[in-house]
């Protein structure tokens, strides 16, 4: 009996994901053609993880503005980046700007791509790895900036980490891997999309 119990909670548990988690299950396209159409559409973002950066978090000490003490992209992460620039060229997906946390491993992706003008976002794209007091606080910065975004200003690429689209869309993206997100009719937004890495 304990197991059936569990199995019914277990059911409803997976049925409710996609409340707590808007389009985090339901609705997520992950054909490649698909997702790359979608890109092109007006009204949708691309959140991506910075590109493969060996290791996990940053050394102890580290600090934002000195890429010597960080954990940095691999010549893996540095082809990943270029390859996906040339793609997005090669299918002429226009991309207006691309933001980034203040991490040398995400600027360094947005670079390596050559898409669009790079700002910094601190505030709504900044890692809180190793922080979870700040995850509230971010995910609501990260869902502000969202919002704030013009309706018809082109395809933005904001360049994150793990943690901070995680704590967004409960997706757990590759390094390199774009979630795509559309703007719904209550002026937020939700994910509809997955791109993995190239």
């Amino acid at each position: 009996m304990a197991a059936a119990g569990f199995g019914r909670r277990f059911v409803l548990a997976l049925l409710l994901l996609p409340a707590l988690w808007p389009g985090a299950v339901a609705a997520v396209e992950v054909d490649r053609e698909r997702v790359w159409a979608l890109l092109a559409k007006p009204g949708h973002v691309a959140l991506m993880r910075h590109a493969d950066a060996p290791g996990t978090g940053d050394p102890a000490g580290f600090r934002i503005g000195d890429c010597a003490t960080q954990r940095n992209l691999g010549e893996r992460g540095r082809d990943q980046s270029r390859r996906l620039g040339a793609e997005f060229r090669r299918r002429a997906v226009p991309v207006a700007l691309v933001l980034t946390s203040q991490w040398c491993r995400t600027r360094e992706t947005a670079e390596l791509m050559a898409l669009a003008p790079i700002e910094d976002e601190p505030t709504a794209l900044n890692s809180f790895f190793g922080r979870p007091g700040e995850r509230d606080a971010a995910t609501a910065a990260l869902r502000r900036r969202l919002v704030s975004l013009p309706v018809d200003a082109g395809l933005v690429v904001m360049v994150t980490h793990q943690v901070n689209i995680t704590a967004l869309t409960g997706v757990f993206p590759a390094s390199g891997e774009m979630v795509v997100l559309k703007r719904d009719d209550q002026g937020g937004f939700v994910t509809v999309g997955r791109l993995p890495p190239p």
